[in-house]
């Protein structure tokens, strides 16, 4: 069994660096390549990977996000981290809700769709109305339908708390995990 975890996190963790971007310099040395070592050192902190979608109005808008846990048991709550400037951000507040599809190795290919330029995601992935009316995703491992709780400034990114209305897990698995190699960079 113990080869069959290593061998599981070792598929995660491949699926996983299908976000990775070129590393941001984070020294002042003009020629240096090199992180630094708070890049590196944060850079080793792991995430999931998620589809977090909300509606603009009548609209579907979502995007891949990383910066995701659950903070609380009872009620249930998770929070998850936007770029402050974020149009998903304004439309996740307008709407009050937000929905997360977690993702897998099984379905870790549904990010492609959100980085294309070729339409929508939602035009392309099979997915349904949560119970929230926020769009998840119907080949994900499992998914959360939030209503929004709070949320608190954290500098560039605002994190946003969610609590938990409802939640479905698809299919039995593991969800991927994703390492960045710069802890100060996307």
């Amino acid at each position: 069994m113990v080869g069959d975890s290593g061998a599981l996190l070792s598929r995660r963790v491949y699926a996983a660096t299908l976000l990775d971007v070129p590393s941001m310099v984070c020294k002042s040395m003009a020629d240096s390549t090199e992180l630094s070592p708070l890049a590196q050192a944060l850079g080793r902190v792991p995430t999931g990977l998620y589809l977090l979608t909300t509606r603009h109005g009548d609209d579907p808008i979502g995007l891949v996000a990383s910066f995701v846990m659950q903070v609380g048991f009872e009620p249930p709550t998770v929070m998850v981290a936007l770029g402050a400037g974020r149009d998903q951000l304004s439309a996740i507040r307008a709407s009050g809700r937000f929905a997360l599809s977690v993702l897998d190795e099984q379905s870790s290919s549904l990010m492609g769709a959100f980085f294309s330029k070729q339409g929508s995601p939602f035009e392309t992935l099979a997915h349904e109305q949560s119970p929230g009316g926020m769009p998840v995703f119907t080949e994900a491992l499992a998914w959360l339908d939030c209503r929004i709780s709070g949320e608190h400034d954290a500098g560039d990114h605002v994190a946003v708390f969610g609590v938990v209305e409802t939640a479905r897990l698809l299919h039995e698995g593991d969800p991927s995990v994703h390492f960045r190699k710069n802890g100060l960079s996307y």
